[in-house]
């Protein structure tokens, strides 16, 4: 019976010992494991990687301080993360030298006191101290300084520490954080000669996704894909959770997405013992999505199956809360092909159905829209558990379910004798996430993007990107007076500016940095 399947498979993937699936996880690694088991169960051909169900793909983390990283002052070796750290933008290189911290030369090591800096700005509310060491250490560096070294012998809190997900700019030079302790021990004459030894390796760190994909060959000529993302949460530790406890718990995730992957592990079983021979099925169990559409954005460039002889796609995500009382639910991608509109009617004897023309959103099908392809994506709607450690497997509507798995076939089956489906543009659903804003460019963020700066993965037509020139695949570094670091420095520059507001927007195209006017 497929509701006990249903149970089974969502019971598994949401349960404790997968710790909520995240990306790179131990979790992640036995969810794409038994999906592709339940692949090979349904008799799908491996699509993967090396005759396997599996796809790899990298996830850049940010950056990490590496192993040969050390500092020694007269011959004793500081411990990193307690005597000193490098901060984020700090510059790689090795320096030995003899330095006095009252006589700065050329080719030796130089020194900072924030004391003075933090005193003078303590009831400034604009003061951006990363911003005040950058600057500082920029112009040191031209006069020679081969390395800066920073204490703090104030009682004004810095909170400089070392932050993974800076995207600020490496400095030419390394810059450590000293403690008061190592301060007082070795830094009490300004007129002696201390000896330094350093190296500073910072590099970036990296993880790896997995999707899944499994593939029916009816030796058609374009091919339907069905995908549903199988990661989540972990136990918060992206900074994407909703839960506001400060004891780390689990998200297990059972709607999002364990309700997708257990629909698409049955369809995928339904399909290949089906008479619908028109097409071609290719299932896509993705990894990443919570993260930012990593894995489906990664096999649109790194396709199984010729792109261009996809037929459409039909995302899944949450599709575990059907309300017993309302039968609602959302279907996105409704004006993505005209046929759609001529197959889907919003009138059902069970189902109270609400459409959206978009073929965007903050789901996988979006990376399929992007390549001129269209979509249909299910969604049963949001809820208080979304994002939290209570989206539990006992609170999936499995008969609701189970109707949705009936209508998607449904649907697969009325466009069996359809064809190759026509696409068509659709405005662009925005994808700010809960944040609502008074202005839009009208870019699409590409959330795997791991540069300074938000790279535009698609420019919405008739909106202010494109009216001022700005094309996909340019990264925005500045708009106005305000730097660009990343995704979440985007909105929050977005946040300071109100509809009519003329701006200047700096951008990377290849290597060269372009200025547009902009007006919201």
């Amino acid at each position: 019976m497929v509701v006990t399947s249903l149970q089974g498979h969502i019971g598994f993937l949401a349960d404790d010992k997968l710790e909520g699936r995240r990306t790179g996880s131990a979790g992640e690694k036995i969810a794409y494991e038994y999906i592709s088991k339940k692949f090979e169960e349904a008799g799908l051909i491996p699509k993967g990687e090396s005759g396997t169900f599996i796809q790899q793909f990298e996830v850049n983390e940010g950056k990490e301080i590496k192993p040969a990283t050390f500092l020694s002052i007269n011959g004793f070796n500081l411990r990193r993360d307690i005597d000193y750290f490098p901060l984020s933008f700090c510059g790689n290189g090795k320096v030995t030298s003899s330095s006095a911290m009252a006589m700065p030369q050329s080719e030796s090591v130089w020194f900072w006191d924030l004391k003075e800096i933090l005193e003078q700005n303590k009831n400034n509310p604009h003061f951006d101290l990363e911003d005040a060491i950058v600057k500082k250490t920029d112009k040191i560096a031209t006069k020679g300084a081969s390395a800066l070294l920073i204490y703090n012998s104030s009682e004004i809190k810095d909170s400089l520490k070392f932050d993974p997900r800076s995207k600020t700019e490496a400095a030419k030079i390394p810059v450590l954080f000293i403690s008061k302790e190592m301060k007082k021990r070795f830094l009490t004459d300004e007129l002696s000669f201390v000896d330094y030894k350093l190296e500073v390796l910072i590099g970036d760190k990296k993880k790896f996704g997995h999707n899944v994909i499994g593939y029916i060959d009816n030796g058609a000529s374009n091919t339907i894909i069905l995908g549903a993302h199988y990661d989540h949460l972990g136990y918060g530790e992206d900074h994407n959770s909703l839960y506001t406890g400060s004891s780390p718990m689990i998200h297990n995730g059972a709607d999002d997405n364990a309700s997708g992957s257990a629909a698409l592990i049955e369809l995928s079983k339904q399909l290949k013992n089906s008479n619908l021979k028109n097409n071609n099925y290719l299932f896509i169990a993705f990894s990443g999505e919570e993260l930012g559409l990593f894995g489906s954005k990664y096999y649109t460039e790194h396709p199984a199956v010729d792109l261009t002889k996809t037929n459409y796609m039909i995302n899944m995500d949450m599709v575990g809360r059907l309300n017993d009382s309302t039968h609602g639910f959302t279907i996105g991608g409704y004006g993505t092909s005209p046929v759609w509109g001529q197959q889907l009617s919003s009138t059902d004897n069970y189902f109270k159905i609400n459409f959206d023309s978009s073929g965007t959103g903050p789901s996988d099908h979006t990376s399929f829209y992007r390549k001129d392809i269209p979509v249909l994506f299910f969604f049963t709607g949001a809820h208080s558990d979304y994002h939290k450690p209570s989206d539990d497997a006992d609170k999936i509507n499995y008969t609701g379910e189970l109707m949705l798995i009936k209508y998607i076939y449904n649907v697969i089956e009325k466009t069996n004798d359809k064809g190759k489906l026509a696409f068509t543009k659709t405005r662009e659903a925005q994808q700010m996430g809960k944040r609502s804003f008074s202005v839009s460019m009208g870019i699409m963020p590409d959330y795997t993007f791991s540069g300074t700066g938000v790279r535009a993965d698609g420019i919405s037509e008739g909106k202010a990107a494109q009216k001022a020139g700005l094309k996909t695949g340019d990264v925005i570094i500045q708009i106005g007076d305000h730097k660009v670091p990343d995704v979440q420095g985007y909105m929050q520059v977005l946040g300071k500016f109100k509809k009519g507001d003329a701006a200047k927007v700096i951008v990377k195209r290849g290597t060269e940095e372009l200025t547009f006017d902009i007006v919201f």
